[in-house]
């Protein structure tokens, strides 16, 4: 398997940080070798977009296979990897559901990213209604609390 970035963020952080991501802005710049305007024809049509992209700064010596306290809390359940969102998995992939500011060229400004400046961009979705999730919701009081300040 082989995946090829499609995109660079720039701008936000520098540096991953738990919370807050809310008030960070950034701007998803597509490859302009591969990629021409025409690729985010209709996406301002949209309110939101998903961002595929890669967990590079974490060290493949760190990834994590088996089962951890979130943030190391002790006041947390072990869980295993794939029952938490960590930065620290096996494909080192991250996901976020962000609000879409704009585009400008190639140039995609959005709000609420949680990746870093620099970060390499794997795939880039809009946000459907259709998309969520079908019936009751439910998740721990540990991931509730987890998320209290993070957007």
């Amino acid at each position: 398997m082989q995946l090829t970035q499609i995109a660079t963020v720039v701008g936000g952080r520098t540096e991953p940080q738990d919370d807050d991501w809310a008030v960070e802005r950034a701007v998803i710049r597509l490859d302009a070798d591969r990629y021409g305007p025409e690729s985010l024809a209709g996406l301002t049509d949209f309110s939101h977009v998903e961002v595929v992209f890669l967990f590079h700064l974490v060290d493949r010596e760190k990834v994590e296979t088996g089962a951890r306290r979130p943030r190391g809390n002790p006041d947390w359940p072990l869980v295993g990897i794939f029952a938490q969102r960590g930065k620290n998995r096996p494909n080192r992939l991250g996901v976020s559901r962000c609000r879409l500011l704009g585009v400008d060229g190639l140039d995609v400004h959005v709000a609420g990213l949680d990746a870093v400046d620099g970060t390499p961009v794997l795939d880039l979705k809009p946000w459907m209604a259709e998309f969520g999730p079908l019936g009751e919701q439910r998740q721990p009081a540990w991931a509730t609390e987890l998320m209290r300040d993070y957007y």
